[in-house]
């Protein structure tokens, strides 16, 4: 139990990969800064790669792709309607990074969803984003008078879900991940061979796809409220 304990606080420290020299300061860049750059940089060159040479009979790579898109569309369309088409490129960004970045884990690489400051800063993206677009649809005038709503008394209620809705999003993607590997690490130590495996593609790719859709799919659940209210 104190290796578990040694490991749990290993993983629960942001690690500094190296540190920029400016002005004389010492500014640390930390790992999951680092996977982050890598994941966007391997999302960029499949962006590359799958977007030439597209045809109008599409070969499988390109039917992956136009899949994938209509699939992302469809869905935000149907939870945000016509007026919520414009957030759509950033709620499908985030799907895709979160996806790749709680499989990253299957390849040695600790995701950057371990890192609370990660998971704390897509939260509070999301939650200006959504702030924005209740904003955009209704008007700054229209946008504060939702706090009264449904009756005046709710108003320091629905204020205190702006910070509550962030602190909800960032720590439940965050402990559903660091969960996994406690989990993990604790099967490891009963049973080290044979079952950790599949349990550890069950973590890796299920359980991180799925999280990658549960935050995404709340964050667009919150945008709808402030598009309709």
């Amino acid at each position: 139990m104190h290796d578990l304990a040694e490991r749990l606080t290993e993983e629960l420290q942001s690690k500094t990969s190296f540190t920029i020299d400016l002005f004389g300061s010492r500014i640390p860049v930390s790992e999951s800064v680092v996977v982050t750059w890598g994941i966007m940089v391997f999302l960029m060159v499949l962006t590359l790669v799958f977007v030439r040479n597209l045809k109008l009979v599409p070969g499988k790579p390109q039917v992956v792709v136009e899949f994938l898109v209509g699939f992302i569309n469809n869905f935000f369309t149907d939870i945000l309607g016509e007026h919520g088409k414009r957030y759509i490129p950033y709620l499908g960004t985030v799907l895709i990074y979160l996806g790749v970045a709680n499989v990253v884990g299957l390849f040695g690489i600790r995701p950057p969803t371990k890192d609370l400051s990660v998971t704390v800063g897509l939260a509070i993206m999301s939650i200006i984003l959504v702030e924005y677009s209740g904003i955009h649809q209704h008007g700054v005038k229209g946008y504060i008078k939702n706090f009264a709503h449904p009756m005046p008394v709710m108003v320091p209620f629905n204020i205190l879900e702006l910070f509550i809705r962030p602190l909800s999003l960032s720590m439940r993607l965050f402990g559903n991940i660091f969960g996994g590997f406690v989990v993990m690490e604790m099967i490891r130590m009963v049973v080290p061979i044979l079952i950790p495996l599949p349990l550890g593609f069950y973590f890796d790719i299920f359980d991180g796809l799925l999280q990658a859709y549960v935050f995404c799919f709340l964050t667009s659940l919150f945008m709808q409220e402030k598009l309709e209210a």
